[in-house]
């Protein structure tokens, strides 16, 4: 008996990924529709490529559009079959936009779109010129959520960052440390020791708005300073009741993740 075709759902709902691979797996596919967490998701898929991906952009289509960008900027997962699902339509269309060879369809019409997929995959894929190619021009206030009239909080940050923001949204304003009830602050962690030692001091502080958690980059560490990590500074944000919902790459040094307080359960 041949197996079944294998196939890689990326859903940012665990109840919702459940239903839709039930779904898909009665059309014949083996899903996997465990919840993506970044790095790993993406040394899993390099490992072992699936015959297919099927991306909802329903819930975080910015995510859904950076794991694609990263599968297309990697030489072992270019030529897997990439079909995207729902989403709002000026979002699916900017993705359409980056990948144009990738095939764009609704939950209803997935059969159609993944028959179509895996039986003309991409020859010469579309590769865009980055990984961060989805905020090419997006000024970087934008980027983090800078509203106009907001507070923004600094703490941690390095030397030169307003400069490094730019232009601030009409009467935003930035100001260091924790006084107050700013409404989004951006904390800049080096090493693991002050990511363990502040994170539960910083998510109270986040209780009434957002908070980035930003980490060097791991090129621009030096080789004896290993630092915290996406999947450490997730883990640390999870435990302290935090839920990350953004990831963003703020310069060339530092990379962030975007959180909130977790919402108590009804």
């Amino acid at each position: 008996m041949t197996a079944p075709s294998r196939l890689r759902l990326i859903l940012w709902n665990g109840a919702e990924a459940r239903e839709r691979a039930a779904a898909l797996a009665s059309q014949g596919w083996a899903v996997d529709s465990s919840l993506p967490d970044g790095p790993a998701l993406l040394r899993e898929l390099r490992g072992a490529p699936p015959d297919a991906i099927v991306i909802d952009l329903g819930r975080l289509p910015s995510h859904g559009r950076d794991v694609a960008l990263s599968l297309r900027n990697t030489v072992a997962t270019r030529t897997i079959p990439l079909v995207f699902v729902s989403g709002d339509p000026v979002k699916t269309e900017a993705v359409r936009a980056l990948l144009p060879d990738a095939v764009f369809t609704t939950w209803k019409g997935i059969r159609g779109a993944l028959r179509r997929a895996t039986r003309n995959p991409p020859a010469r894929p579309v590769v865009p010129s980055s990984v961060f190619a989805g905020y090419s021009g997006t000024p970087l206030p934008r980027k983090l959520g800078i509203k106009p009239g907001m507070t923004v909080a600094l703490f941690g940050a390095p030397d030169g960052f307003p400069d490094t923001l730019g232009t601030l949204p009409e009467g935003a304003t930035l100001r260091s440390g924790l006084r107050g009830a700013p409404g989004l602050i951006l904390w800049f962690v080096r090493r693991e020791k002050e990511l363990a030692a502040g994170i539960q001091r910083m998510a109270r502080a986040a209780a009434e708005g957002p908070i980035w958690i930003a980490w060097p980059k791991k090129s621009a560490r030096a080789p004896d300073s290993p630092g915290p990590s996406e999947k450490s500074v997730r883990a640390a944000g999870l435990a302290a009741g935090l839920v990350d919902y953004k990831v963003c790459a703020i310069d060339a040094t530092w990379s962030g993740l975007l959180f909130r307080r977790r919402k108590p359960e009804a």
